[in-house]
């Protein structure tokens, strides 16, 4: 058997962090069985489903590495397909037409209320004749559902879970304006498409009982089933904006490398012994659902800082330098591009992002006076400092060797013939030539940046 996935978001929004582990899961599940892995937007809710969200979606995966199989379904589209499948449910008896009004449900809703149960509609038209609906209302189809028995679900990770069918109702399958629902439109995708094995989170368990139901009274097999638990903030609590509950985009934004979000998502509620930093290539040979666990997941940006820092110390210095220039609008700019690669290997060991690693960076590619923050100011306007960097610029203008460790030499020898500490002419040195008081190693910042601006910036601060 071919093992076939899915990721099926509904485009209502940006894509989710949780909606992204789980089109990772489906993702490295599929590619571990050398399977295949579809995409499908569920976009029939038409009031809420936009462009702008499908377009964030699928940018969101591109951009995270997940590729898909294929051509992206859509599942508004096969609404004619849907609609056949209820055909063949009401001429095999396994639906029927419901012609409740409003108010009829809306009696069986404070019933329910009233005895604090939830509502179930009550099977009225179940096996009553069409004949006596009343003129001019269209009704709904509903599948006829088995009232007695179990439904039981087999799942991959919570194990075998039953309800009792008679806590379950005949649900919808179509709306009076001929629309199908959302259990039905998934049953069928999914049927149509092959999927093999439908993994998503565990809110959507109560939905697998019943769209089981629809398979079984279609006579098809159900795929395999596996709902992971939901990602929890730090307290435990729920997942909200203020725990991580963002868009991929924002994570995007804010720094986060994708092979360091991958990683993180996929250890997020599912583990390989005690490994955390795992490569692509590794994830894939050792991912199935064994390794998921039942509890919830809890966000922890400080371990997400952690391991974006070890992907952005191993990650090549010409593509950093690439998404720092763009940070720093300077996309297209050659000069800038060599100077922020050459300046890489100083700069990626001290960020945690690239948010961070372009903020870094930015004093290499300033233009000329640099601004300085008033801490660098105060080191320059200093009676010392104002006293040793005009000498300091003749020392350096003699300099031969334009390397960091000469640099350094230079520095050390002009200090004791001054008779001062090498730290009263390195800081104002660095203050000069990165206008703050931090930056890499300052005589390696003389080296990436060249005798002809080194010297131009230190003459810059000399009035």
């Amino acid at each position: 058997m071919t093992v076939v996935t899915r990721f099926a978001p509904s485009p209502t929004g940006f894509l989710h962090i949780g909606g992204a582990r789980t089109a990772l899961f489906n993702w490295l599940f599929a590619k571990h069985h050398k399977g295949i892995f579809h995409l499908r937007i569920e976009d029939t809710d038409r009031v809420r489903s936009t462009e702008a969200a499908i377009e964030a979606i699928i940018d969101g995966l591109k951009w995270l590495g997940l590729d898909w199989d294929g051509e992206i379904v859509y599942q508004f589209a096969r609404a004619p397909r849907h609609a056949e499948v209820v055909r063949d449910l009401l001429a095999a008896g396994k639906a029927y037409p419901c012609y409740c009004s409003v108010e009829e449900l809306d009696e069986m809703r404070k019933a329910a209320q009233a005895a604090g149960k939830p509502m179930k509609y009550d099977g009225r038209w179940r096996d009553r004749d069409p004949k006596d609906a009343p003129e001019g209302v269209k009704p709904v189809i509903r599948l006829k559902a088995p009232q007695s028995g179990e439904t039981v679900v087999v799942d991959g990770v919570q194990g075998e879970v039953r309800v009792a069918n008679e806590q379950l109702d005949d649900m919808v399958l179509l709306r009076s304006d001929g629309n199908p629902t959302y259990m039905l439109s998934v049953v069928v995708d999914d049927h149509d498409m092959g999927i093999t094995h439908v993994i998503r989170g565990d809110d959507h368990l109560t939905n697998t009982f019943r769209q089981r139901q629809i398979y079984d009274s279609m006579g098809w097999d159900a795929p395999h089933f596996s709902h992971i638990p939901l990602i929890h903030g730090p307290d435990g609590a729920k997942l909200s904006k203020r725990h991580g509950a963002l868009g991929v985009d924002a994570y995007r934004d804010m720094g986060y490398l994708p092979e360091a979000l991958r990683n993180y998502l996929m250890r997020l509620g599912w583990a390989h012994g005690d490994d955390e930093i795992i490569s692509t290539k590794q994830a894939i040979e050792w991912f199935d659902l064994g390794g998921v666990g039942r509890s919830p997941s809890r966000f922890d940006f400080a371990k997400l800082d952690n391991l974006n820092g070890h992907y952005l110390r191993q990650a090549d210095d010409g593509d950093l330098a690439a998404s720092v220039a763009e940070r720093l609008g300077k996309t297209g700019d050659t000069a800038a591009l060599a100077l922020l690669t050459r300046a890489m290997p100083g700069l990626k060991t001290r960020a945690k992002n690239l948010k961070e690693l372009a903020e870094n960076a930015a004093f290499y590619v300033q233009p000329r006076p640099l601004v300085l923050t008033d801490k660098a100011k105060a080191l320059i306007e200093t009676p010392e400092a104002k006293a040793l960097l005009p000498k300091l610029v003749a020392a350096y203008g003699a300099e031969i060797d334009w390397i960091a460790a000469k640099l350094e030499e230079r520095a050390r020898t002009f200090a004791e013939a001054e008779q001062v500490k090498l730290g009263a002419v390195a800081q104002p040195l660095r203050a000069a030539l990165t206008g703050s008081t931090q930056s890499p190693p300052i005589f390696e910042v003389l080296e990436i940046l060249g005798r002809a601006e080194s010297l131009a910036r230190l003459s810059d601060t000399i009035v």
